[in-house]
């Protein structure tokens, strides 16, 4: 019984390696070792979920779909240096995610196009100098502004209304107890 769990947990990582690629079991529940360097790859193959060692150096990737990474959860060491990346809005998810996930790896990447930034360290760039990006992000920065500055003035507006309704709820109810007040005292006046 444990042979034929061993061979079905074995054919079942070896179905779900990339077909261009050499995995490796590190043991037992410990995941897997994806080996896809140097296979002239464009993009990212499908990838187990229980890849712990990623290998996707010297290949031909340019950028990264974002949420393609997602799902390694249980990535423990990333290489994806010596490709030609370009450096564009679109390598800002390969960017944010080698920050939370691998920083060492991310220190090895260097752009290769567009010409501005060749030779340049991923980790270095910013937003002004992901080409397009710098165009979208003051109109996106401009809708959160307005669609902030609108809510903010509603939130003002409503409680200035609610304090208004309170205060004047308060007089009126001042008025009602007065105007009973006067009515018992006429009532006991006449008594």
């Amino acid at each position: 019984a444990g042979f034929a769990i061993s061979l079905l947990f074995h054919m079942t990582q070896t179905e779900v390696c990339p077909p261009s690629c050499n995995c490796k079991s590190l043991g037992e529940m410990k995941g897997l070792r994806i080996d896809c360097s140097s296979r002239k790859l464009t993009e990212v193959p499908a990838l187990p979920v229980n890849t712990k060692r990623l290998y996707l150096q010297n290949n031909s990737l340019t950028s990264v779909p974002p949420g393609a990474l997602d799902s390694l959860r249980s990535l423990e060491e990333v290489k994806i240096f010596d490709n030609p990346w370009n450096c564009d809005c679109h390598i800002l998810y390969l960017k944010l995610w080698l920050e939370d996930v691998s920083v060492p790896s991310l220190a090895n990447i260097r752009c290769a196009t567009p010409a501005p930034v060749r030779m340049k360290p991923l980790r270095q760039l910013t937003g002004n100098e992901l080409g397009t990006c710098k165009r979208l992000l003051p109109i996106k920065c401009l809708e959160f502004f307005w669609r902030d500055l609108i809510l903010i003035a509603a939130t003002i507006i409503t409680l200035i209304l609610a304090a208004w309704a309170l205060k004047f709820s308060k007089k009126l109810v001042c008025q009602i107890n007065l105007s009973q007040y006067d009515s018992r005292r006429q009532l006991l006046g006449r008594h």
